[in-house]
């Protein structure tokens, strides 16, 4: 299961829609190389942030991408829920039918305003666009979403912003990671999504099968100069802590992403590769076991599902995923009359409780496999 494909979402105004499009309508490339956006005829309807995000994601190492430009009347189309809502539903039906997309980013949505109260809150205009794709990210399991620090947004403002969007603490917000400051390509700015989109994808490549394991951290940014603010290692520290992460320069090496938290003020996700790990592996043990919505819900599947689960858990393990002295001692996988019960059968549905610790967390999580319907955590 491919973890490092990439859907960079853009927007298309009115006066550059396609003929007879309406607000909501979007098209779509599938770009293996940046040639592929280059040299094809529509690319001027995709604004100039996401032609360049995709740029630089395959100048760090990303190897596919979706590029998305949804039809918008103006910026409003992105402020209210009801209107996000509205405008993203086709291109979310269209996400959630291509399942191997696993990464997400805005980046035009980084150049939207925001907005201070009288008692020095910030808010960004951008702010229910991202919790509307950070639903998405949860309803898919194994989707996370790069999200890019307002243009302009700096220091205690900015930690400001940050905290009072993630102040419900929702489970959500484990699905999406901030980064700051944007970058530099000599004398041109761009945030910084898109070279973090291909850094992503650039480790898990490089730590094929499971590349989720390794944090898309300390590692080298391609393709950049500098970044637009100098960072000192004590600033760095204070914005990790908020659950922003910093890229900086290295003196001997250059430009590198420093951190790699989510933006969960959960322990268990507090760091991105604990969630992406408990992701995946939610989203393969679905995929390996769906067969089984056709089938009798009887205790002679659940031994099944319980078995194949099991093996697949131990081919993690094996793979360095999970813990324990040996496999099958530290994750347990359940499916009986307890797990499923006399409505659920009833109902149709089968559930298969299973409890592992990823490497990355000192407590087990509890993943219930709700086969036919959404897997949770």
């Amino acid at each position: 299961m491919r973890c490092d494909v990439a859907g960079i979402l853009g927007f298309i105004p009115e006066g550059r829609w396609p003929r007879d499009a309406t607000a909501g309508d979007y098209l779509e490339l599938t770009l293996r190389r940046p040639s592929e956006l280059l040299d094809h005829p529509l690319r001027r309807l995709f604004d100039p942030a996401s032609r360049r995000a995709v740029q630089a994601f395959f100048d760090n190492g990303g190897d596919q991408c979706h590029l998305f430009g949804v039809c918008v009347v103006s910026e409003e189309d992105l402020r209210a829920p009801t209107s996000v809502q509205s405008v993203l539903e086709p291109l979310l039906e269209r996400l959630r039918a291509e399942e191997d997309i696993a990464l997400l980013a805005v980046p035009g949505a980084a150049y939207m305003r925001y907005d201070y109260t009288r008692t020095g809150q910030v808010t960004g205009h951008a702010d229910v666009l991202y919790r509307e794709l950070l639903m998405h990210c949860r309803e898919m399991a194994n989707r996370f979403l790069i999200i890019d620090a307002p243009k302009d947004l700096h220091a205690d403002a900015l930690i400001n912003w940050v905290t009072r969007f993630r102040e419900d603490a929702g489970e959500i917000y484990s699905y999406g990671a901030v980064y700051y400051p944007w970058l530099k390509k000599g004398d041109e700015i761009l945030p910084p999504s898109g070279p973090v989109l291909g850094i992503y994808a650039r480790t898990e490549r490089e730590h094929d099968p499971y590349g989720v394991v390794w944090p898309p951290a300390n590692v080298l940014v391609h393709g950049i100069t500098h970044p637009a603010i100098q960072l000192n290692w004590s600033e760095a520290g204070e914005l990790a802590a908020q659950a922003i992460n910093p890229v900086i320069t290295q003196p001997g090496r250059g430009v590198v992403v420093f951190g790699a938290r989510t933006l969960s003020t959960d322990p268990r996700w507090e760091f991105i590769n604990s969630r992406r790990i408990v992701s995946m592996i939610s989203e393969q043990l679905r995929r390996d076991n769906n067969w089984v919505v056709f089938e009798r819900n009887s205790p002679a599947i659940w031994k099944i599902l319980e078995r194949d689960v099991k093996a697949r858990l131990d081919e993690f393990w094996e793979k360095g995923m999970l813990t324990g002295p040996a496999a099958g001692k530290d994750y347990e996988v359940r499916c009986d009359d307890e797990t499923n019960s006399a409505e659920d059968r009833e109902a149709g549905r089968l559930n298969v409780m299973v409890r592992v610790r990823p490497i990355t967390t000192t407590e087990h999580i509890t993943i219930d496999l709700r086969l036919g319907a959404q897997a949770g955590t």
